[in-house]
């Protein structure tokens, strides 16, 4: 099994799960997140703040708003994880800063609370 998280924008939630669900992949859990990328740290500043320049520290310090993003958790059989991440990349991907992230993790197991049944039988099909 594998956990998979993406963190995306708001704003292609919907056509994520729309195209998860015509990919076989239904459950998933759905979260309000807060972050930033690199991409909006100023390495010049970064780098003038780790020599203690006070001017440095003083402008990082307004930068690097977080932005308002989707974070998704699904867990999948292993057999699903490729076309998961694929299926969110394509979905997602526009080539401009701020796209999103994906981790993958293992996952141990998972366990249906209604049934106590567990394993990859309560996980989507493959």
């Amino acid at each position: 099994m594998k956990e998979i998280i993406a963190v995306i924008r708001i704003n292609k939630m919907n056509e994520t799960k729309r195209a998860l669900a015509d990919a076989g992949i239904y459950s998933a859990t759905a979260r309000d997140a807060l972050g930033r990328g690199k991409g909006l740290v100023d390495l010049q500043l970064l780098k003038g703040a780790e020599r203690g320049y006070e001017e440095a520290i003083a402008q990082l310090g307004q930068g690097g708003r977080l932005i308002p993003k989707r974070a998704i958790l699904i867990v999948v059989p292993d057999g699903l994880k490729e076309k998961t991440v694929k299926t969110i990349i394509r979905v997602n991907q526009t080539g401009k800063s701020g796209d999103g992230m994906i981790f993958v993790s293992p996952c141990m197991d998972a366990v249906r609370i209604r049934t106590g049944e567990s394993g990859d039988g309560v996980l989507d099909d493959v």
